[in-house]
């Protein structure tokens, strides 16, 4: 019962979590007694959040704010510290390559604004919502932080921009430098590193692909499947808990054994 209830007394703040990878580790950490603070800009699925968490061992608040609003961040911190006194656990699973209307994009294809958005949306956030929550932190001697980077940060990926691979590279080394900074001060700092994941935002996009080109990307990858966002935040959660506290500054792969 220990093991599965490893997130109880537990405050964990997850940005980007009405879906995918983020929601997928709200739930778990809920599942395991944990309360979650979900952050989210889609009010309708913030809500089916709720509904979804009520019958569960740990608890869900909801705060429906632009995680790149440094503002609307610092005063959302500053309600949860009111209110729990406390936060262990912050997950910034915000980011993606679908937000330019070509992922895909070579580097002659992109423009200023396409990189700017990219990087902004994947780095930006992380940035201001780790700045918002470290002081408390070290205060409170410990916690741990989880970033989101990509197979793409390491140039490992196929079907997104240059753009996204220098964000994504960006989040790795952010995680490295802020686990060497803050680990005298008792805070774990990692990150995970997915191949593509079929969230809500991508699985469309999958579906819209022929079968030979579906076949032709699971055959790259030697588990011959798919991701699915539980498949990436099994691994947050673990990077989340007591069970990794002697673990920093890794970014750990979870791409089924692509490289």
């Amino acid at each position: 019962m220990e093991s599965i209830m490893k997130f109880t007394g537990k405050i964990a703040v997850i940005t980007a979590a009405a879906s995918g990878i983020g929601h997928a580790s709200a739930i778990l950490i809920v599942e395991q007694g944990g309360t979650v603070i979900a952050i989210d800009t889609d009010d309708r699925r913030l809500e089916n959040m709720s509904s979804e968490c009520s019958n569960l061992k740990g608890k869900l608040s909801t705060y429906c704010i632009d995680a790149t609003d440094e503002e609307a961040v610092t005063k959302t911190i500053s309600e949860v510290l009111k209110t729990h006194k406390t936060i262990d656990i912050l997950i910034n699973a915000v980011g993606g390559s679908t937000i330019i209307s070509n992922p895909k994009a070579r580097v002659d294809e992109l423009s200023l604004d396409d990189w700017k958005e990219i990087l902004n949306f994947n780095l930006n956030s992380m940035f201001i919502f780790t700045n918002a929550v470290v002081p408390f932190m070290k205060r409170q001697g410990g916690g741990k932080i989880v970033n989101l980077a990509s197979i793409a940060g390491r140039g490992f990926s196929d079907v997104s921009s240059s753009a996204y691979a220098a964000a994504k590279g960006g989040v790795i080394a952010f995680t490295k430098k802020t686990a060497r900074e803050l680990g005298p001060f008792g805070i774990n700092v990692n990150a995970i590193a997915p191949n593509t994941t079929l969230s809500e935002r991508i699985r469309p996009r999958w579906e819209q692909q022929s079968p030979q080109d579906q076949v032709e990307q699971i055959e790259k990858i030697p588990l011959r499947r798919m991701a699915e966002p539980i498949d990436q935040a099994k691994v947050i959660c673990f990077l989340a808990s007591t069970d990794a506290d002697y673990v920093t500054g890794q970014t750990i792969d979870v791409s089924g054994g692509l490289v």
